[in-house]
């Protein structure tokens, strides 16, 4: 009797601390978090708030915006000759061997700014090594974290950790220009780097795990044997990198997100140029950029929670057709409709940025996901290097950005198009998981 009831507490025990288990936040929101933060202190300080250090580093060096774009091209080719690699070291040591040495050297760069000043040359050089860093620390390895944290609520996660970016497109540009007014481009840049160590190492390094595994946990709180068995099957699953390569998927999502991140770059690195040529004051302008974030972090987690829920390709077709609108509106609208256009098309560059590790995982699986992420967005980031490009040159050409708009809208419609020609998904999110 009293083995009985002995036995009886603890199965009451076991269960109490089951229930209490599922109360717990699932550690994988935590991760999100930590991920959010990282993210935070890199892409959003050599993307986002480059138009603002577009004119000061013109005044300084004596030379036209096709000159200073370069700079930012050369950044963007880098990066993104670096993203493949990046992905392969990912797939090798796993994501924290990875992120925390190159967060730390990413701010080391920007706090030894004042090293590369003396010429032109020089400050592209100061930008190739930002390129070289950035992706380190950038969405590649932490998606790479999430997609492992996360199947079922894989959008969602993505979504929330790309905030990271958003918020700091919305807040880093006005934040830099402030900077910039009150102590001058070099010191801002050194600031920033500050917080970067200040901030960004101790968080990610006390808090960043790399896999539920390595605390005992399932992707998504999973709490059943089936859920651990699917867990650990989908683990394995996918092709390898090479394999990826060979499908036609893989091209047509790499044309599509090359035709979609050339355009929607290229607008928002000349944003505040733009804006400050039809009279809009500096602060403004900067206003104009952070306008851009607001969109990026609403198109970051709505597009994340509906790609738990809907064909993603149908829904990256409309948010691409939603970019090209928005660049239409720069291209013909008045100074009120051009902020309609740059929060248009800051809606399709964060829906995109949320697209990329989604349709990666679901049309590839995570087996070799690093080296095929990796390479997925060094399509993104080449392109991302060219779109500015053609805006400076364009400009300088013929004193408009109007020839490289209308190019810019028909590429979006076109990636439209593509997306609209992808097949099933062939790897599934799986059924049984719950938080």
């Amino acid at each position: 009797m009293s083995d009985g009831s002995q036995s009886g507490s603890v199965r009451d025990v076991g269960s109490q601390e089951i229930k209490s288990e599922h109360r717990k936040i699932f550690y994988g929101w935590w991760v999100v978090l930590t991920s959010a933060v990282g993210l935070f202190w890199g892409v959003p300080i050599t993307v986002y708030s480059f138009s603002v250090f577009l004119r000061p580093v013109m005044q300084e060096f004596h030379v036209g915006r096709a000159a200073v774009s370069l700079g930012f091209t050369v950044q963007l080719f880098v990066a993104a000759l670096c993203t493949p690699v990046t992905g392969w070291l990912l797939d090798l040591y796993g994501a924290r061997k990875v992120i925390l040495p190159f967060t730390v050297l990413f701010g080391a760069v920007l706090l030894s700014n004042r090293v590369f000043s003396a010429s032109l040359w020089e400050f592209y050089f100061f930008y190739a090594a930002l390129g070289f860093f950035v992706h380190g620390l950038g969405p590649v390895p932490y998606g790479f974290v999430i997609s492992h944290w996360f199947d079922r609520r894989r959008g969602l996660a993505l979504g929330l950790m790309m905030l990271g970016i958003g918020a700091g497109a919305i807040i880093m540009p006005s934040f830099a220009q402030q900077l910039i007014s009150r102590f001058g481009w070099h010191t801002a840049y050194a600031i920033l780097g500050a917080a970067v160590w200040l901030i960004a190492v101790p968080t990610v390094a006390s808090l960043l795990k790399e896999r539920p595994q390595d605390l005992g946990l399932l992707p998504d709180g999973a709490q059943t044997r089936e859920a651990s068995a699917e867990a650990r099957a989908a683990a394995l699953q996918g092709l390898q990198a090479h394999q990826a390569w060979c499908t036609g998927t893989f091209w047509l999502l790499a044309c599509a997100f090359f035709l979609v991140s050339a355009s929607v770059q290229g607008c928002v690195v000349h944003l505040a140029a733009m804006l400050s040529d039809r009279g809009i004051s500096a602060q403004t302008a900067a206003l104009g950029s952070s306008l851009i974030g607001a969109a990026v972090l609403i198109a970051r987690v709505g597009v994340g929670y509906l790609l738990d829920r809907l064909f993603a390709p149908r829904l990256a077709a409309l948010c691409f057709a939603t970019s090209a609108f928005g660049i239409a509106l720069l291209w013909l609208g008045d100074t009120r409709m051009t902020f309609v256009g740059a929060f248009l098309v800051g809606f399709g560059l964060g829906a995109e940025v949320d697209f990329i590790p989604y349709l990666t995982g679901r049309y590839f699986g995570l087996r070799a996901f690093g080296k095929i992420y990796g390479s997925a967005f060094a399509v993104f980031a080449l392109a991302g290097a060219i779109g500015p490009l053609m805006m400076g040159a364009g400009f300088d050409r013929t004193g408009s950005y109007r020839n490289p708009l209308v190019a810019f809208v028909t590429a979006t419609l076109l990636a439209a198009a593509l997306m609209m020609r992808l097949g099933a998904y062939r790897y599934q999110p799986t059924s049984n998981f719950v938080a």
